[in-house]
């Protein structure tokens, strides 16, 4: 057996999305025994993507959730759906010799993919999530100027000129009340939104093709076999393929996958509604992330807040004090906002790969598992749940060009895991200080 240690169901986060949900479903929880195509476990957005994407297929899927759906980090984050990928650099060298030179093509498709899959998929169901366009990906040194005019470079390359700008430090103002910038690379192709709108509109859309879906729900033991199952605590699920899909939040499997991926602590806040100053601090209704490798990201919220975040915390533990945290980041970055009243603040943890690449593997014959997008999850994940759903129904391409990757496993990883993460991203401050 193995054990999770999630601790058991519990409610959503105190957060402004959980405040203003679209939806309030509440799925039942599993009891007796059922049977599938496919069980997923986790129903955050790899869990609920997959699961549209084999629904789609006509397989008989069931979810099968710890807590909620949407609970985690799906249900948490910054809302930004960005053209950015974590460990692409790494991707290239590692995927190249299978790829060769379609390794850049396949990258570049990759970093858009996520986008594609999420506007057809909210235009397809109807699913109301706020969904916007536009971004900015903003230099405060001039290094950070040299890394968007690099990609504003590929962008055109790609075909992309009609969808990025660079914009100066005047041009900035234009679009930001900020004194923070010296620059930014605009893109009109990516997308914010309401994170924990768009995963329960999916997880209703997956439902509707008949999808089971199961809360309060923890899985006790995966059984392997040539006809596998998952174990609660008052049922079973026998299903020909198991997917895990719970990110860093289960403790599943520990013989395999212990030590490959580590929890960083991201804090958010949200201010109370601004009124005209939420169109006066920000005109084009842009989301905002800098170039740092601790970054502050943020956008203005359907009901005109600043919903703004940063400060990732390597060490997995939470914030004592996020909004204590966050006030002076954002007030810098709008002096106009000083003292406002912030009305939510929350965490969201993430699950950080080591190298950055996300991992995807089998336990056994039909046991699979999806994990690790190190902070950049809503696209990601979509993507993801695409490949795995086309590996499943035996589409093998994309899944065996990233299970093939290789990856760090720290020895003893839930006592030295965190640590180390901690030590590397002082390593890379310090470099940034430097470039």
């Amino acid at each position: 057996m193995n054990a999770a240690t999630t601790p058991g169901a519990a409610q959503r986060a105190a957060s402004y999305y959980s405040a203003t949900l679209n939806d309030q479903t509440q799925y039942p929880t599993l009891q007796g025994t059922v049977e599938v195509d496919v069980v997923i476990i986790g129903g955050g957005f790899t869990g609920v993507a997959s699961a549209v994407e084999l629904a789609e297929r006509g397989l008989k899927v069931a979810i099968v959730e710890t807590n909620r759906i949407g609970w985690g980090a799906s249900g948490r984050n910054g809302g930004q759906v960005t053209g950015s990928l974590s460990g692409d650099e790494a991707m290239r060298k590692q995927m190249r010799a299978r790829l060769g030179d379609d390794v850049d093509d396949f990258i570049w498709h990759l970093r858009f993919r996520g986008h594609d899959i999420i506007q057809q998929r909210v235009a397809r169901y109807g699913i109301d999530c706020d969904l916007k366009r536009g971004h900015l990906h903003a230099a405060m040194k001039p290094s950070h100027m040299n890394e968007l005019e690099a990609f504003a470079a590929q962008a055109q390359q790609r075909g992309m000129g009609d969808q990025v700008e660079l914009l100066d430090r005047e041009g900035v103002r234009r679009h930001l009340d900020s004194p923070l910038y010296l620059g930014a690379l605009k893109n009109t192709r990516n997308l914010h939104l309401h994170p924990l709108n768009l995963c329960l509109g999916e997880a209703r859309a997956a439902h509707g093709l008949g999808a089971l879906i199961f809360e309060n729900s923890q899985v006790l033991e995966i059984v392997h076999g040539p006809r596998p199952a998952v174990v609660t605590a008052q049922g079973r699920i026998e299903a020909k393929q198991v997917m895990l899909a719970g990110d860093v939040y289960h403790k599943l499997e520990p013989g395999q996958l212990k030590g490959k991926i580590f929890p960083a602590m991201g804090g958010i806040v949200t201010t109370a509604p601004l009124g005209d100053l939420a169109r006066q601090l920000n005109p084009q209704d842009l989301a905002v992330y800098d170039c740092r490798f601790v970054l502050d990201y943020y956008r203005m919220t359907a009901d005109g807040r600043l919903l703004f975040g940063g400060g990732a915390n390597y060490s997995g533990r939470d914030s004592r004090d996020i909004a204590g945290e966050l006030r002076p980041c954002f007030e810098r970055t709008f002096p106009a906002l000083k003292g406002v009243p912030i009305e939510f603040q929350w965490s969201c943890a993430m699950g950080i790969v080591v190298n950055r690449i996300p991992q995807l593997g089998k336990l056994s014959e039909n046991v699979w598992y999806c994990q690790g997008y190190s902070g950049h999850g809503i696209a990601t994940s979509h993507i993801m749940g695409e490949i795995m759903a086309e590996a499943i129904t035996g589409t093998l391409e994309k899944f065996d060009t990233f299970a093939g990757c290789s990856h760090i496993r720290v020895p003893m990883g839930d006592v030295l895991g965190n640590p180390l993460l901690a030590a590397g991203m002082w390593y890379y401050q310090m470099l940034e200080k430097l470039r």
